[in-house]
């Protein structure tokens, strides 16, 4: 019920490691840097220059980076050199912000101007990080994920296939194949000053965790300004409606919504 196959597809996952002999789906969140500091391979020093802002366009193709003689449809992405398509390059646009050499993007992405991202950090292929985006470190982003328009991330991981496209928190989280719908917030610390106990049908689970935001297993979808509070879990095919809040454990198909008098309601 609580392991990472119970929420995660991740048979050719390359993130799957990540788990490696986790008891519960949080202990993730405890090999975070660990698996950040033996995987990263960091390739933006030649972009940066010593300089975090970046005044101009810039690709990485083929493991070099490209600062002249392309040219960049911003509509589909695509870079072209001499009229030929260069095949998975990744775009990074003038006015991003790379705080330290200790960050890898991946091949087919693209960063947004105003993006500002903080190692240590590992961003995955084909994956969009859009303009205002705040990284600030110990992140991985798998492929094909979104970092949507002032989107903040910190001790987060997205598996791949992951979309959060606007306003939204992801504090010491991990998500699955997931859509958060815009202004979602993940909250990550408690009021009262104490580690994130999980209670499961009178059973408490203790993380020994102090910042815990939320797991969400694929095909988790969130409605605009929904909220989850410290140590929230959302099993597979969870809906979470808009202005919602979810608390705690939620098994997979789940329905939880707003009623009239503001409570929350929650179907199965």
């Amino acid at each position: 019920m609580l392991k990472p196959e119970d929420f995660f597809d991740l048979e050719g996952n390359h993130l799957k490691e990540l788990f490696k002999n986790a008891e519960y789906v949080w202990d993730g969140l405890k090999n975070i840097s660990k698996y950040i500091k033996n995987n990263i391979t960091p390739n933006v020093s030649n972009l940066r220059k010593g300089s975090s802002f970046l005044s101009k366009d810039m690709v990485i193709y083929d493991g070099k980076v490209l600062e002249s003689g392309f040219t960049i449809d911003t509509v589909k992405g695509i870079v072209k050199k001499d009229g030929i398509a260069l095949e998975d390059a990744t775009i990074i646009y003038a006015g991003v912000v790379l705080m330290d050499d200790e960050i890898y993007i991946g091949k087919g992405t693209v960063i947004e101007s105003g993006a500002l991202i903080k190692g240590p950090t590992i961003i995955g292929d084909n994956t969009e990080i859009r303009q205002g985006a705040y990284i600030r470190g110990d992140v991985i982003v798998g492929n094909k994920c979104v970092v949507g328009h002032t989107t903040e991330m910190k001790t987060a991981v997205m598996l791949g296939e992951s979309k959060a496209g606007h306003f939204a928190y992801i504090g010491d989280s991990i998500l699955g194949k997931v859509n958060l719908g815009a202004g979602t917030k993940l909250a990550n610390l408690k009021i009262m000053e104490s580690k994130i106990v999980v209670n499961i049908d009178g059973k408490k689970y203790e993380t020994g965790l102090r910042k815990f935001g939320a797991i969400f297993a694929d095909g988790v979808e969130t409605g605009c300004n929904s909220v989850t509070t410290p140590g929230s879990l959302l099993g597979r095919n969870v809906l979470l409606y808009p202005n919602a809040t979810g608390r705690g454990y939620y098994p997979p198909n789940t329905i939880i919504k707003l009623k009239q008098n503001q409570e929350t309601e929650v179907r199965k």
